[in-house]
């Protein structure tokens, strides 16, 4: 997952967690702590034989969080694999011209169209599982099917051009 902290931008990864023992990366760095959590959100984290104290705030979100150290604050944003595929999505769709395509690699479910079919803005053209989430990538303006590149079961790459289009004018 990612971490924002404010202009920071790292990739985090929950290597293991028992008890109060965790291994994690940051940035393809491993790092060892103990974390205790206390019930009013504020946690001590034991980490190279020195020892830290941080609140957290959740914002509204459920994603957000306001982090209160000793000498500062932090507005921190986590962006887990669900909310970045979201992210890549809606901006593919916004990017859509003369071809659709998947932001992520997952497998095409349902192709409800045919070469030469006129499409309006809003039909949707193909139906992609990613993530265990089934998308309807619909077209952006009015257009005909050019080209379909995959079929129904087909394994689609990140950035793969799944169909092509014509706009009609």
């Amino acid at each position: 997952m990612e971490i924002h902290i404010g202009n920071r931008v790292a990739e985090v990864e929950l290597v293991s967690k028992e008890d109060n023992k965790i291994i994690l990366t940051i940035d393809g760095k491993t790092f060892e702590a103990d974390v205790v959590m206390a019930e009013n959100g504020t946690c001590n984290i034991l980490m190279d034989g020195r020892s830290s104290n941080a609140q957290l705030i959740r914002k509204e979100n459920g994603k957000s969080y306001k982090v209160n150290t000793h000498y500062s604050s932090f507005n921190v944003e986590i962006v887990d694999s669900q909310a970045k595929y979201l992210r890549m999505r809606k901006k593919g769709e916004e990017e859509l011209n003369d071809r659709i395509s998947s932001p992520m690699p997952g497998k095409v479910v349902k192709v409800p169209v045919t070469v030469g079919q006129e499409m309006k803005a809003g039909d949707t053209a193909i139906v992609i599982e990613a993530m265990k989430m089934q998308s309807n990538y619909k077209v952006t303006s009015d257009c005909r099917i050019k080209e379909i590149l995959v079929k129904e079961g087909d394994n689609i790459a990140g950035e793969q051009t799944l169909i092509t289009l014509e706009p009609i004018a």
